[in-house]
Order: C-alpha cells, then structure tokens, then sequence
C-alpha cells in the first residue's frame, strides 16, 4: 500500500516539475532573492529532468506495488 501511495506522489510531483518549473522556482528559491529574479535556463532544465526521474520512479513504485509478495 506504501508504495502505490509514493508511486502516485512522487507521479504528481514529477509531472508538475515538468510540467511547470517556475512553480517549483517560485517555492523552493524565491525567497532567496529580493527583487523578481527569473529562474536561470538551468535551473530549468535540471527541475525539468529531476520531474523525469520523479515520475520513472513513481512508476516504478506502482509497479512494485503490484507484484505479489512471498
């Protein structure tokens, strides 16, 4: 049961990084900066590629929490 609720999480959290990187700027970094700084091209990306890990791993999960245990 665990891992098909951390499978869902971690699906949603991997498509809203890659979906919507400046979300995740706005959450985790702005706070850093006075001012309205934009996030840099590679923020971006490296957020956008983390939402792809995310979400392989959320698959992974479910997956997992499908196979029968002994």
């Amino acid at each position: 049961m665990f891992y098909l609720i951390a499978g869902l999480a971690l699906i949603a959290l991997g498509i809203t990084m890659l979906v919507n990187p400046r979300l995740i700027f706005e959450l985790t970094e702005s706070w850093k900066h006075s001012g309205g700084t934009e996030p840099s091209e590679m923020f971006l990306r490296s957020t956008r590629f983390g939402g792809v890990m995310c979400t392989l791993a959320g698959i992974c999960g479910l997956i997992v929490s499908f196979i029968p245990q002994v």
